[in-house]
């Protein structure tokens, strides 16, 4: 076992261990707990966004990808790109002043208050969908936790996820929002430099651009940006494009434009999340095409995914490794805090104060939030330790889940002044079922689950909006003063 890496990887933990404890008694509120008191500035809302967003699938999923895919999987990459700059530039700003105005701390209370919902099925259904698709979700990053530590420190793959696990509830039990939005910054930083200097000096190691494609030719990667010939090709490029519309429904980044201080934060947020994203995609990509030429055998082994950790094992003294190393469990982490702490609100907020004590105090409904950390951690660990899937697998269909049930929700709640309550219900059944029965029926090998739920969604909403739109004055006048508001601030 290596000694520096250990060291590091300890000085780490207790680092995020001091941050969850610091928060313990800031956290007094439910809106503290859930939403940081919508208090968080400029940096911190635009590295916990993106930290949150990218996970451990940046450090690992994506590299592996391209590893095994070439020059045609850099789609996804665009994809995201593309999505994180229209959620920063048409979301952010109109949600922050829209759950201000509606005095909403979660999603599906959001869509409740929003569409006017007399009968709480919005708010419920929501609720159980996030439920559902973070539950895998996080058993994804756990997974990932696992092959870290696995391959770091040869502990066994089960023992090394509970390891995990239980750091991760640990520090997002005790502080909430706020100690995962400043873990969140700090790890969003460590990311970034991992993705800067070892993709750096693995270059230099492993002789430069044309080694790279000379062991491309070799081992018969694509070197084109097209994927396939024909139809298949365009079918393939718009299913990874298609990974940035899923940004219009991610609940875990929603929240942090809901929690930003102010709306006149936003526009240096979105450069700071923009410059962090492009650093960030295109280290990922460049260590997937720099371990082709350093690696022969992880595709056969199926350890594609691992190809940054033995990168970093490869080049980096092991000290310097140690550090490099816990960007990836930092990566890891930043989501599923994230992800377990929405879970957690839409047990607490959405069901529990809303369904079954309405009278409930502040320190009640926190404590319930922390009970409900633990249940859902567990729930996650029990699928992470029999893993069935790739992490970009189980990454894929929960991303897509989240942007087929939502994004149109979201978008035609912030743009859309007459969208009724039954269209958006009935929309977001709609884009979950076809996005369900697309994946199982095999239908996602050809196109991503993603774009047909999607468009399910929005093409419901709009037949329905015909026949049953918004008719409630006290709703259209909301959306006529929450535009004003909006205007007003640019």
């Amino acid at each position: 076992m290596p000694i520096p890496t250990l060291v590091t990887f300890i000085i780490y933990f207790i680092l995020l261990l001091g941050i969850g404890f610091y928060f313990y008694r800031k956290s007094v509120s439910i809106e503290d707990y859930l939403l940081g008191g919508r208090r968080m500035g400029a940096w911190v809302t635009a590295l916990s966004a993106q930290a949150s967003d990218m996970s451990g699938w940046l450090l690992m999923a994506l590299p592996g990808a391209i590893y095994l895919g070439g020059m045609g999987k850099t789609w996804i990459a665009i994809g995201l790109f593309a999505g994180t700059v229209l959620n920063w530039k048409l979301v952010s700003g109109r949600l922050r002043v829209y759950t201000q105005k509606t005095d909403t701390i979660t999603l599906p209370c959001f869509f409740e208050q929003r569409f006017g919902d007399p009968t709480g099925l919005l708010r419920v259904v929501s609720a159980i969908i996030i439920l559902l698709f973070f539950t895998i979700y996080a058993s994804a990053h756990l997974q990932a936790t696992g092959h870290l530590l696995d391959s770091t420190f040869g502990i066994q793959y089960g023992t090394a996820v509970i390891i995990g696990g239980s750091i991760i509830i640990a520090y997002t039990f005790l502080g909430g929002f706020l100690a995962v939005c400043w873990t969140d910054l700090f790890q969003g930083s460590l990311m970034v430099l991992a993705l800067i200097v070892v993709p750096s000096v693995a270059y230099l190691k492993v002789g430069g651009a044309e080694s790279i494609s000379q062991a491309m030719k070799l081992k018969g990667i694509s070197t084109s940006l097209l994927p396939a010939k024909g139809t298949a090709g365009l079918l393939a490029i718009v299913s990874m494009m298609a990974w940035g519309v899923g940004y219009f429904g991610q609940p875990h980044i929603l929240t942090r434009f809901m929690s930003v201080k102010s709306i006149a934060k936003l526009p240096e947020s979105m450069t700071i999340a923009i410059v962090w994203v492009v650093i960030s995609l295109g280290g990922a990509v460049i260590v997937g095409f720099i371990g082709i030429g350093m690696f022969d055998n992880l595709a056969a082994e199926g350890e594609h995914e691992k190809v940054f950790i033995y990168m970093i094992g490869e080049v980096m003294h092991p000290w310097l490794a140690g550090i490099m190393l816990a960007a990836i469990l930092s990566a890891i982490m930043s989501t599923i805090d994230s992800q377990l702490l929405v879970s957690s609100s839409a047990l607490t907020e959405d069901f529990y104060k809303k369904a079954i004590k309405k009278n409930a105090t502040e320190k009640e409904i926190v404590l319930v939030g922390r009970i409900c950390v633990i249940i859902i951690s567990v729930i996650a660990l029990i699928l992470a330790l029999r893993p069935s899937d790739t992490i970009l697998g189980i990454v894929a269909y929960s991303w897509g889940g989240f942007g087929a049930a939502f994004g149109p929700l979201v978008l035609f709640g912030l743009f859309s002044k007459k969208t009724g309550w039954q269209s958006a219900l009935a929309g977001m059944v709609m884009g979950t079922v076809v996005l369900i029965v697309w994946k199982q029926i095999g239908l996602g090998e050809y196109m991503y689950e993603i774009v047909p739920g999607f468009m399910a969604n929005c093409m419901t909403i709009f037949l329905v909006n015909i026949a049953v739109g918004q008719k409630n004055e006290k709703i259209l006048t909301q959306f006529e003063e929450v535009i004003t508001v909006i205007t007003a601030e640019k």
